[in-house]
């Protein structure tokens, strides 16, 4: 996850800054990795179909 990448999603601004933090280290996961958040449609446009995400 780039500063482009984040970025290209229209998510901006420190509101975002720890959700764009999780998303770049658990895009260097291996495997299949289930993120729980809050902000479900964040971390959806920030990992993209790479992660699954729950909402709690």
């Amino acid at each position: 996850m780039t500063g482009e990448g984040v970025h290209q999603t229209g998510l901006h601004g420190h509101e975002y800054a720890i959700d764009a933090a999780l998303a770049a280290v658990t895009l260097r996961q291996p495997g299949p990795i289930t993120v729980y958040t809050p902000d479900e449609d964040g971390m959806r446009q920030l990992c993209a179909d790479r992660v699954v995400v729950v909402q709690f």
